[in-house]
């Protein structure tokens, strides 16, 4: 993102934050990111609805393992940055 975009502020509920974060594949996407994926996931939809399933695992399974490689990390190791994802 470029420092010439505008941004804007958006009030949500914490259901919909916390339904959001569901769709995060990894710590620094932002919520634009993920506004974005749903998106670009909704117009999949129309035109191919097994591709978009097919995304949507995808990003469950990424998930699983960032979630994983954090367990395994400890909590002496979170915020750091990882090297080998």
């Amino acid at each position: 993102m470029t420092k010439n975009n505008k941004t804007t502020t958006l009030k949500l509920e914490k259901e919909t934050k916390e339904r959001m974060e569901k769709l995060r594949e990894h710590k620094r996407e932002t919520y634009d990111d993920i506004i974005r994926k749903i998106l670009f996931i909704l117009n999949m939809v129309r035109d191919d609805p097994g591709k978009a399933k097919a995304i949507l695992q995808f990003i469950d399974e990424k998930r699983k393992r960032m979630f994983e490689t954090e367990k395994k990390s400890g909590p002496e190791n979170r915020g750091k940055k990882k090297w080998n994802s």
